[in-house]
């Protein structure tokens, strides 16, 4: 039954958007769920585990904490960037301009012109005879006339109106000091958030849901106490009024027990008030729907109020710097901050890395139209059109090396970077100074509460049984027509005082039992086991 509980609540905050689910959206009203299920402390605790939203922004933080690990070691990982590009060239520049390169290819005309009058010379049965050079270039220029052909002019050879490069970057670090520390660094960060951000957010959330149960059980019993008083005065108002109808006791009695009936009534309501709204708090607290309906299991009691009046202040300060996750992870933040540090004067280092370029690039041009020359006949030409992607306009280019970076001077800036992360771990020191003093104190109120509420118990136990023997004395001799309804009203209001006072002494003993295993970092069993704990440390 206890498993099914767990169960049935954990179901009913699923069903109702407190649970994280990927088929409901992120806020939605909770369902009225008619049926009210019974919760222990314990089964509080397990709901709370997974459903408060503390608990489930700690887990969160671990799972940021796992991908910045992740992210860390990405950089020593090859990086591979694909690029791609289009340029229109509206004009560009001839490369060759203001050099004797130009000459170079307005020369190569002449040598066509040689090669034909070289063959008119030594093929005697061609038939033909040598041209000079202008006669050469006519007749070329009229067999392209004919063809229909124009080669165009411009100043530009080399000018290429559509650009595209497309292409493959790999690089690969060789030596990269401060990503090495970096990966570090970020696992110790996901370390300090696992193991104890997470595990200090249990504990006090532990504390949280005990505060909350503990006073919703107060709140629960002083409602019991608003309700018996409510009886009691009733029954009283039945023998005052019995009394005035024999003539021995004056109306304004039964009139002002009425009236004292009805303030006690409307005390009552409020006194369920109040308990509702500490049964919201603990529901808030655990994770579950305010409008589930609730029956706490359980009562104001604990096994034995003299635990912890032996421990020793020392030793239970001793147990708590042992055991407190966030004191040891101010630590770890400290010994971040050092590793920060080291990443950062490492920027004094070199870095070097290999990398490797694969690129597609292409030049086209808008016209794609070449010249076909006649083998037999050097004046006859025709014409042919190349494709969008032809060969000819494409080409791969590959390159392969290594870079070396070393930054010399930064105008200091690493050096004052550095000094800074330093500073802050200097502060991350005081803080921790801090810390253990807080720590101190935390610790010394807790046992004084403890104290305090045991004696507050004992002492109220004892006056229980003092006002619940004083209100029977008072009602058997108002039955006996010797005392006053206002004896009977006294005697009335310092019994519920007395429950109440004890109730409020439990209560407080409880919460200074939770405050102080919080305090030291670990749940207790009594003070033998804190002492045994401490002896350990001290050997």
């Amino acid at each position: 039954m206890h498993v099914l509980r767990v169960v049935a609540l954990m179901l009913v905050a699923g069903a109702t958007g407190v649970l994280p689910s990927v088929a409901q959206p992120a806020l939605q009203p909770a369902s009225v769920a008619a049926q009210e299920v019974a919760l222990s402390l314990d089964e509080a605790l397990q709901i709370a585990y997974i459903n408060n939203y503390a608990m489930r922004d700690a887990r969160l933080g671990v799972d940021e904490a796992r991908a910045q690990v992740k992210e860390g070691y990405g950089r020593l990982y090859p990086q591979v960037d694909v690029s791609g590009s289009y340029t229109r060239n509206l004009k560009s520049a001839n490369p060759f301009s203001g050099s004797s390169a130009g000459n170079l290819f307005s020369s190569l005309g002449f040598v066509d012109w040689l090669a034909y009058n070289e063959r008119a010379r030594t093929d005697d049965d061609a038939g033909t005879d040598p041209l000079t050079f202008t006669d050469f270039f006519d007749r070329q220029q009229d067999g392209l006339d004919r063809a229909g052909i124009s080669l165009g002019g411009g100043s530009n050879p080399f000018f290429v109106p559509n650009q595209y490069v497309s292409g493959i970057t790999i690089s690969q670090p060789i030596f990269d000091f401060s990503a090495f520390i970096a990966v570090r660094g970020a696992s110790r960060y996901l370390q300090t958030s696992r193991e104890y951000g997470l595990k200090r957010q249990e504990q006090v959330l532990i504390d949280d849901v005990r505060a909350a149960f503990y006073q919703a059980l107060l709140a629960q019993e002083s409602v019991d106490v608003a309700r018996e008083s409510v009886s009691r005065t009733s029954s009283s108002l039945q023998e005052i009024a019995r009394q005035v109808s024999q003539g021995v006791t004056p109306k304004f009695q039964r009139l002002s027990m009425e009236v004292e009936l009805a303030n006690l009534e409307t005390a009552y309501l409020q006194t369920q008030n109040q308990a509702q709204n500490a049964f919201d708090q603990l529901k808030m607290v655990i994770g579950i729907p305010v409008d589930q309906p609730v029956r706490l299991v359980g009562e104001l009691r604990a096994a034995s109020y003299g635990d912890f009046q032996t421990v020793s202040m020392d030793d239970a300060v001793l147990l708590a710097i042992e055991h407190r996750p966030d004191l040891e992870q101010v630590k770890q933040d400290i010994k971040l901050q050092q590793i920060n540090a080291r990443v950062t004067r490492s920027g004094y280092l070199p870095t070097l890395s290999a990398f490797a370029n694969l690129n597609y690039i292409g030049n086209v041009p808008s016209n794609r139209t070449y010249v076909i020359t006649d083998p037999n006949d050097p004046f006859t030409f025709t014409q042919g059109q190349n494709t969008y992607f032809s060969k000819g306009y494409w080409n791969p280019a590959v390159s392969v090396g290594v870079q070396l970076r070393w930054r010399i001077f930064d105008g200091f800036q690493t050096k004052y970077r550095a000094q800074q992360i330093q500073i802050a771990a200097d502060r991350m020191d005081v803080q921790l100074e801090q810390r253990v003093q807080g720590l101190r104190q935390e610790v010394a109120m807790a046992l004084r509460n403890l104290e305090a509420a045991r004696l507050q118990i004992a002492s109220q136990e004892r006056n229980i049984e003092r006002a619940e023997l004083n209100y029977a004395f008072a009602e058997k001799r108002l039955g006996e027509g010797v005392a006053t309804p206002l004896e009977v009203r006294t005697a009335s209001d310092q019994l519920d005082q007395s429950r109440l006072n004890h109730l409020q002494a439990i209560h407080d003993y409880l919460r200074a039992r939770s405050a102080f295993e919080t305090a030291v970092g670990m749940p207790l069993a009594d003070s033998a086991e804190l002492n045994l704990a401490a002896a350990r440390l001290h050997e």
